[in-house]
């Protein structure tokens, strides 16, 4: 049979997959009479395109071994949701980069839920974003492709406030249900949270609509929702189910009341998936995972990207070096921060709930410069044009009302004395003004962000009517005047407390003066409403606080970085979110999250202790050669000095192993050999600089070296020699077929290099090939417990496969593919200077997985 034919039988197969299962699909065609070896072809094809989908690098992700995806990306002929949103994104000026990145996250999220069609599944995921960076945009995507494909019921937990609950209603609404307004009932409204509306049965009787709930995380919103499920019976068994948690951090961990409500609701559906979003992901990432009711991401956690024209923390504050990364590539930090001095706080909030009765603020210094920069800024950007019509100014010093209210009259009054200046041609005012002005944009020239620098006197122009119209609005629970940024382009400065600090947009935020004690990283991240998008003005934000609050925002930089990287090192599909636990950097004044939300975290081992870190991909195209054959220069170097100053040791057939190897000799190879740019866990860099924290702290001053050959009886690979009496058949390693469409990229993935009996190649033991992750960790703990191992690997360069879905590695060397592993031993006490922690996973029953390369390589 052709390509073209099983081509042909594919786009038949995905049709009825659409509407079945994939294993449902496969027996109608062979029902339809498909031969065995057409049905082979086309479940090899499905399998690679699965595989392709996993692997896709944005965003990078952790996910449940075995989980093969059923979703191959949107059908923009067929499909009615996502094409409306696609249209939505690009007539807001999304830029075809945005779009692409939010396609590929979505259908990366899509593809890790169950199919619609399965006979029941439970499916439980994270999404991790950035503050106000569009996470919104992302799940509406989800949702669009999920309907598309046959998921009936959406329910939008939105928070705890009323505002953001309506703001997504109102977002969601009119990107699903008015583009496709025959396909989408609202259950909820803009004006109105759920009320149980009649004969629920009927609602989920009918076939051809969708049904959308935005819900408040509410106990007695819950309860009402829970009792109307109840009702709905057995129609509840044919409604697969999307559960978007939005701000999955907030109320969802660690709450007596609504926790249980939520995992009530979610239990109501035999099909279900849910999906946490959250920015910071704290919380949710120290739950115990071992809690069946509780809502741990067991399933997938996925990383979004930065979306490009982001302004995040790194951008305002800086960050510290990652170990291994180059100062020269680490943007941000950009001279946005102005310091509001400690004299100043107690002017600018009360001490206590006790002194908040009798408590008036005074317009400070600060809060002066804060108001007039505001203004400035918003007349410069009418004189510039475009961008977002709105412009607002940020006060949050407490969550006390009556202090909110009372900053009225302050900001009111300066208001009115300066509209009175202006009109009589104030030369102090119009110097101090014109003088600030000249002097910001020369600390950050608008050029930096593409934009056109705007004169004092082109301002100048719209600055009467920029006072003038601007309002002061208290937005808080009790508040009745909130932002309305629907009725009209809007100026305001609005003073408030906790409505402000969680998911509400405040559009067009320019200037912010934020003093607020808070000590907990989620919620201090979550009240930075000034991360986002400043299309046309990025140069122009400006935030008053505190010295220390900004230092805690540049840790807090770091801590997501470090976060995020984390979860990228881990994109092998053996590890899942049930065996490898994120790691939280701690802070010495700050807390990771609530105390009641970290009951169940532990101390987590810091960098590499106790791992095994190895190349697992190559440049096989023909510009990769050189490459290639630099590392295996390095290869041989490290033998020759191994064996210099090292001792011989007895090893396995086809192999060679030197003890007692100075830490020096490592830190020389990692110099010069280089680790591809896509292995994020096994930058030179990093590992160079954790070893040299660890020779300070007196472990890893000596290294055992060790050589893997192909010690089969049969093999027939050719040998390689590597100096210094080492003279070795090289190892086969395929690569992984990822590329059924011809897309390969040139960048050859093998999966897995190394297995537990090399990693015990210096170790005393008699059962090296029974030997658990855990065993082996222990057994170096009590054996080698300073000492680490740098195994080689001479791979032939050919390398043909010997099983399904591997291809041959077929790299440009004529020489040797050098790979590259490092035993790391796990330390007795702390692994570095930082403290770190992580979800506690001792209590996860554990699955060993068999070394893959065992089974298909069969070359040990």
């Amino acid at each position: 049979m052709t390509d073209e034919q099983v081509d042909k039988i594919y786009k038949i197969f995905l049709k009825y997959a659409d509407t079945s299962s994939p294993q449902e699909a496969l027996d109608d065609l062979q029902l339809m009479g498909q031969p065995s070896a057409m049905i082979k072809r086309i479940r090899e094809k499905h399998e690679a395109e699965t595989i392709r989908i996993r692997n896709l690098e944005e965003p990078p992700s952790v996910w449940r071994d075995g989980r093969l995806t059923w979703y191959l990306g949107p059908d923009m002929a067929k499909d009615k949701n996502w094409p409306a949103i696609r249209s939505a994104m690009e007539r807001k000026g999304f830029g075809d980069a945005n779009i692409a990145s939010v396609d590929a996250s979505s259908t990366k999220v899509v593809s890790l839920l169950d199919h619609p069609k399965q006979d029941g599944f439970r499916t439980r995921g994270l999404v991790v974003g950035f503050v106000q960076s569009g996470k919104t945009t992302n799940f509406t995507a989800v949702m669009a492709k999920a309907a598309d494909r046959g998921y009936k019921l959406f329910i939008v937990l939105s928070g705890i406030h009323n505002t953001l609950r309506r703001q997504t209603q109102v977002r969601l609404a009119g990107d699903l249900v008015l583009a496709n307004p025959g396909k989408w009932h609202e259950v909820t409204t803009d004006k109105q949270d759920f009320v149980p509306p009649g004969n629920p049965k009927a609602f989920f009787a009918s076939k051809d609509q969708h049904l959308l709930l935005v819900v408040k995380k509410n106990a007695a919103v819950l309860r009402k929702l829970r009792t109307w499920l109840s009702s709905a019976g057995e129609y509840l068994d044919r409604c697969p189910t999307l559960i978007i948690d939005d701000e999955a951090d907030q109320s969802t961990v660690a709450t007596t009341k609504i926790n249980p409500l939520l995992f009530d609701v979610m239990n109501k559906f035999p099909k279900v998936g849910y999906v946490g979003y959250t920015a910071t992901p704290f919380a949710n990432l120290l739950i115990n995972p071992a809690d069946e009711t509780d809502f741990y991401p067991r399933d997938f956690i996925v990383n979004l990207p930065q979306p490009t024209g982001y302004h995040g923390t790194e951008v305002l504050f800086g960050r510290e070096l990652l170990p291994g990364e180059d100062a020269s590539m680490l943007d941000g930090g950009y001279d946005m921060i102005r310091s509001v001095p400690d004299n100043e706080i107690d002017e600018l909030k009360p001490r206590s709930k006790k002194e908040a009765a009798d408590f008036h603020p005074v317009m400070t210094h600060s809060l002066r410069r804060a108001v007039e920069w505001f203004w400035l800024a918003t007349a410069a950007r009418k004189a510039r044009g475009g961008g977002n019509p709105h412009s607002t100014m940020l006060v949050h010093t407490t969550t006390d009302t009556l202090t909110h209210e009372r900053f009225k009259d302050p900001l009111l009054d300066l208001r009115s004395r300066t509209l009175r200046d202006l009109a009589a041609n104030s030369a102090t005012l119009l110097g101090r003004l014109r003088t600030v002005w000249e002097k910001e944009t020369t600390l950050v020239p608008a050029a930096d962000f593409d934009e056109t620098a705007v004169s004092f006197d082109a301002l100048l122009v719209h600055l009467k009517d920029v006072v003038q119209g601007t309002k002061v609005v208290v937005d808080n629970y009790r508040s009745t005047d909130r932002l309305d940024y629907e009725s009209g382009p809007v100026t305001a400065i609005a003073v408030g407390g906790n409505t402000l600090s969680r998911g509400l947009t405040l559009e067009g935020l320019v200037s912010s003066l934020f003093v607020r004690a808070v000590s907990a990283y989620d919620t201090l991240l979550q009240m930075g409403r000034w991360f986002g998008y400043r299309n046309h003005y990025g140069d122009l934000p400006r935030i008053w606080m505190t010295d220390e609050l900004a230092q805690w925002f540049s840790h807090l930089a770091t801590v997501e970085a470090e976060m995020r990287q984390d979860i990228n090192r881990y994109m092998n599909p053996a590890v899942t979110p049930m065996n490898f636990a994120v790691r939280l950097r701690s802070h010495p004044k700050m807390s990771i999250t609530a105390k009641a939300k970290m009951t169940s975290a532990v101390r987590a081992t810091a960098a590499f202790g106790g791992q095994l870190v190895e190349s697992r991909f190559f440049d096989v195209t023909p510009g990769g050669k050189d490459w290639l054959d630099s590392n295996a220069r390095a290869a041989r170097r490290l033998v020759k000095r191994a064996a210099r100053n090292g001792i011989a040791a007895p090893s396995h057939p086809e192999s060679a192993l030197f003890t007692q190897v100075p830490y020096e000799d490592i830190l020389t190879f990692l110099d010069a050999y280089s680790f591809h740019t896509r292995a994020s866990e096994g930058g030179s860099g990093r590992l160079t600089e954790y070893i040299r924290r660890r020779v300070r702290d007196g472990s890893l001053g000596r290294w055992s070296i060790g050589v893997i050959g192909n010690s089969l009886a049969n093999a027939d690979t050719k040998r390689c020699d590597l100096g210094s009496g080492v003279d070795v058949r090289m190892v086969r390693r395929a690569r992984l077929n990822y590329d059924s469409e011809g897309d390969f990229d040139g960048v050859a993935d093998i999966k897995t290099l190394t297995s537990r009996r090399d990693e015990a190649l210096d170790l005393d033991t008699d059962r090296p090939n029974s030997l658990t992750r855990k065993d082996l960790v222990a057994l170096r703990r009590a054996q080698r417990p300073s000492e680490g191992l740098l195994l080689l690997y001479p791979i032939e360069p050919r390398s043909e496969p010997s099983t399904r879905n591997r291809v041959a590695l077929a790299a440009p060397s004529e020489d040797v593919v050098m790979g590259v592993a490092l035993v790391f031993p796990d330390p007795k006490g702390a692994d570095s200077e930082v403290e770190y922690w992580s979800a506690d996973l001792s209590k996860v029953v554990a699955v060993e997985e068999e070394d893959d390369w065992i089974l298909e390589q069969d070359d040990e």
